[in-house]
C-alpha cells in the first residue's frame, strides 16, 4: 500500500512538472565570447566554422548555423569595441551582418520545401530583437568615427555609428521579410 501511494505521488509530481515545462520560456541569449583575434586558437575556431558550414546539410541546419555565426560575431564585435579594438570590431560586425543577411533566403527555401518554419521565425525574431538591443548598447560606448592609423600604411576612417545603424536596419529588414513569409 505504501509503495502504491509513493508511486502515485511520483507520477502526479512528474506529470505536474512536465506539464508546466511547456509554459516556461526563456529570452533569447547570446553566446559567451569565443576566442578573440590575437589568440592562437582564433584561426582554428574560424576553420571549425568553415567545417560546420559544410557539415550543416539542409536549409534548417544552415539557418541555425548562420544565426549562431551571426550571434558569435556580434558578441565578438561587442567585446572588441569594449576594448577599443575598433578595426577588428568593425570586421566582426560585418561578418555578423553577412551571416544574418542570409537568413531570409534560407527561411524562404525551407518554406518552399513545405516545412513548418514557425519555430524558426520565432527564434529569428527574438534574435533580431536581442541583436538590436546589443547594437544599441554598442552605439553608446563607441565613438561616431575613428581613424585607424597603422604604422607605415595609410590611415583608414571608420564610421562606427553608421556601421551600427546599418546593422540595426539590416536586422529589422531581415526580420520583417522573414515574418512576412
Amino acid at each position: 500500500m505504501k509503495k502504491l501511494l509513493i508511486t502515485i505521488c511520483i507520477i502526479f509530481y512528474l506529470s505536474f512538472i512536465i506539464g508546466h515545462l511547456s509554459l516556461i520560456q526563456a529570452a533569447y541569449v547570446l553566446p559567451y565570447p569565443s576566442y578573440m583575434p590575437g589568440n592562437k586558437l582564433y584561426q582554428v575556431s574560424k576553420l571549425i566554422d568553415v567545417v560546420k558550414k559544410y557539415w550543416s546539410w539542409g536549409n534548417i541546419a544552415q539557418t541555425k548555423y548562420q544565426l549562431s555565426l551571426s550571434d558569435k560575431y556580434l558578441v565578438e564585435a561587442k567585446t572588441l569595441f569594449e576594448y577599443r579594438q575598433y578595426l577588428l570590431g568593425a570586421i566582426a560586425l560585418k561578418r555578423s551582418n553577412d551571416a544574418f543577411e542570409t537568413l531570409p533566403a534560407l527561411v524562404l527555401n525551407t518554406r518552399k520545401e513545405g516545412k513548418d518554419v514557425t519555430n524558426i521565425v520565432a527564434t529569428i525574431s527574438e534574435a533580431g530583437k536581442e541583436h538590436e538591443r546589443v547594437l544599441g548598447e554598442m552605439k553608446l560606448i563607441i565613438p561616431s568615427s575613428f581613424t585607424w592609423s597603422p604604422e607605415k600604411e595609410q590611415s583608414t576612417e571608420l564610421s562606427l555609428h553608421a556601421s551600427v545603424d546599418k546593422a540595426i536596419e539590416l536586422r529589422a529588414v531581415a526580420v520583417s521579410k522573414i515574418e512576412a513569409l
